[in-house]
C-alpha cells in the first residue's frame, strides 16, 4: 500500500493563489485519499476466517469466537439412544496366555501349591509386542552345469539388489511418516530410532521418497490424465508455500476419488497452461474467483461458500437490505437441491428454478443501485478504471458469473462450494505448519506426487503403509476407473 503524500506548503500556498475553487480542489484530492486510505485499513482490520477468505490461523490468540452456519440439532450430545456403541471385547484365542498361581492362602497363609484351581478369572490385555529389526540373509546358490560347465546363479528376490539394505516394510514407514505425517527428516530419524533401535540416515529416507516416487509416477500420469479428459466435475485451488527461499504456488486438480498436486513458479494462467491440465479440460472446473480460470472457454462453477462469507463482511461493515436477502437466498437454493437429492430426484422444477433465478437476478440488481459505480469527478486522473467499492466488485463478480455461481442448482452434480479442494490443499499449509518449507525443488516435486498417490489412495478406501509397501513391491496401487499408461 503506497503512502500518501500531503500537499506541500508550495502546493497551499499556490491554490490560495488560484483562488477559492483550486483550494476546493485540493482539499478534496486530499480528504478524499485520506478517507479512502482509513476506510480501506478499517475494513482489513474487519476481516477474519468468518467474512473473508483469511484463514484462521492468520488471527492468532484474537480470533473471533466460531460462529458456525449450521442449524442446531434437537440432539443431546454423546451417543444417541439406540446407539450400538464401540468397546475393547476379549477374543476367544488369545495369542499367549499367562497363568498366575495362587501359593498360599491370604487368610491363614497355608500353602495352596498342591491344591487344584477351583476356577480362573481372565483379563485380556492388548498390548503391542516389543520391536526390533529382523536381519534375513539371502544366500543365491551357485551352481556348475556339468554339461556346459557354465555357472547358474538363483535370482534373488524382487528390491534385493545390494550387498546391505532396509527392506519394504521399514523404508514404507519412512516415507510414510515423512511424506504422510508430514515429520520433518529430523523427527523421521527419531521415531524410527524409538521404535526400531535403529539410527537411519537422512540421505537414505529420502533415497526411499525418491524410489516410491519413481514407482508410482505411472499412477500420477494417469491421475492427470483420467482428471482432464475423463472428469465431468472437478475442483481447482492453489496456495502458496516457499520452495528454496522463493514463493511457487502448489495446484490441486481433484474429484471426491482423485487427487493431483503440481508445484509452480507462478499462480495465475501461465502456471495453469504448463500444468496442462485447464487447457484441454472438458469438464466442468469448480474454483474461487481468481479471474486466471476465466481465461478458459469452459464449464464454471463458483465456491458459493466464499460468496458468504464476502457478504458476511458486507452485513457487519456496510449493511444494506439485498445483502442478508441474497445471503439467505443462496442458503435457501442449497437447502433446496439437498432436500431434492434426499428424495432421489435429478432435477428441481422448472418453475422453482425460474423462481430462483428471477430473485437473485433482482437483488443483484437492487445491489447494483445501492452501489453506483464509482467516478473520478473532482479527482486528480489516473490510469485505468476507477477503483470501486467491495460491494460493486461483489456484485459485478455475481452478476458477470451468474451462471457459474448457480450451477449448482441446476446441475446436481455440481457441488455448493469448492471444500473438497480446499481440504486437499489444506494439506500443504500442515505441511508447512509442521516441517516448514521445501529446501530445493525437487523435495516438492516428490511431495506433489507421492502426495497425490497417498490422497488418491486414502480416497478410495487404501491403507496409506499398504499401498506405500504395495509400491515398494513395485505393484502400485491404481483406481479400478483410472487406466494405467501403456
Amino acid at each position: 500500500m503506497s503512502s500518501i503524500r500531503l500537499p506541500s506548503e508550495a502546493e497551499i500556498n499556490a491554490a490560495y493563489d488560484q483562488g477559492r475553487a483550486a483550494v476546493i480542489v485540493l482539499i478534496h484530492e486530499t480528504f478524499f485519499a485520506l478517507a479512502e486510505r482509513v476506510q480501506k485499513l478499517e475494513d482489513q482490520l474487519a476481516q477474519n476466517s468468518r467474512n473473508s477468505g483469511k484463514p484462521p490461523s492468520s488471527e492468532g490468540y484474537e480470533k473471533p469466537a466460531p460462529k458456525s452456519r449450521r442449524k442446531r440439532s434437537q440432539k443431546k450430545s454423546g451417543g444417541q439412544v439406540g446407539h450400538a456403541g464401540h468397546t475393547l471385547e476379549a477374543v476367544a484365542q488369545p495369542d499367549r496366555i499367562e497363568v498366575h498361581a495362587v501359593g498360599h492362602c491370604s487368610h491363614c497363609h497355608a500353602s495352596l501349591n498342591t491344591v487344584r484351581a477351583l476356577a480362573v478369572e481372565k483379563r485380556q490385555v492388548f498390548e503391542v509386542p516389543e520391536v526390533r529389526l529382523e536381519v534375513t540373509e539371502h544366500q543365491a546358490e551357485i551352481k556348475v552345469c556339468p554339461c556346459c560347465q557354465r555357472p547358474t546363479q538363483a535370482a534373488f528376490p524382487f528390491g534385493v539388489r545390494q550387498g546391505v539394505q532396509y527392506g519394504n516394510r521399514l523404508k514404507s514407514r519412512m516415507v510414510y511418516l515423512h511424506q504422510y505425517q508430514l515429520l520433518p527428516l529430523g523427527r523421521v530419524q527419531e521415531t524410527l530410532q524409538d521404535f526400531y533401535g535403529q539410527r537411519i540416515a537422512e540421505g537414505t529416507i529420502l533415497s526411499a521418497c525418491e524410489e516410491v516416487a519413481g514407482q508410482v509416477a505411472p499412477v500420477h500420469h494417469a491421475i492427470k490424465d483420467h482428471l482432464t479428459y475423463h472428469t465431468d466435475v472437478a475442483g481447482f485451488d492453489e496456495t502458496g508455500i516457499r520452495v528454496a527461499g522463493k514463493l511457487h504456488w502448489c495446484h490441486v486438480t481433484c474429484t471426491a476419488w482423485l487427487t493431483y498436486y503440481a508445484i509452480h513458479a507462478r499462480r495465475g494462467k501461465k502456471a495453469m497452461d504448463d500444468i496442462g491440465i485447464l487447457p484441454n479440460f472438458n469438464g466442468r472446473a469448480i474454483h474461487d474467483d481468481l479471474p486466471s480460470y476465466f481465461h478458459y472457454a469452459l464449464a464454471h462453477g463458483l465456491c458459493n461458500v466464499h460468496h458468504l462469507r464476502s457478504l458476511e463482511f458486507l452485513i457487519e461493515r456496510y449493511p444494506q437490505a439485498w445483502v442478508k436477502k441474497l445471503r439467505a437466498l443462496l442458503l435457501e437454493i442449497k437447502a433446496a437441491v439437498e432436500k431434492a437429492i434426499c428424495k432421489a430426484k435429478t432435477s428441481l422444477p422448472v418453475k422453482t428454478l425460474t423462481n430462483f433465478s428471477t430473485r437473485y437476478a433482482a437483488l443483484v440488481k437492487q445491489g447494483f443501485k445501492s452501489n453506483p459505480a464509482e467516478s473520478r469527478l473532482g479527482r486528480k486522473p489516473k490510469r485505468g478504471r476507477p477503483k470501486q467499492s467491495f460491494a460493486r466488485n461483489l456484485l459485478q463478480r455475481l452478476h458477470d458469473h451468474q451462471a457459474a455461481v448457480l450451477a449448482f442448482m441446476y446441475d446436481f452434480n455440481v457441488p455448493f462450494d469448492n471444500n473438497q479442494a480446499e481440504r486437499d490443499i489444506r494439506m500443504l499449509k500442515v505441511k508447512q505448519k509442521v516441517s516448514g518449507c521445501f529446501r530445493a525443488p525437487r523435495g516438492a516435486d516428490l511431495f506433489c506426487v507421492i502426495r497425490s498417490y497417498i490422497s488418491t489412495a486414502r480416497k478410495n478406501g487404501q491403507s496409506v503403509l499398504g499401498v506405500l509397501q504395495s509400491a515398494f513391491n513395485g505393484n502400485p496401487f491404481c483406481p479400478a476407473f483410472v487406466s494405467l499408461p501403456a
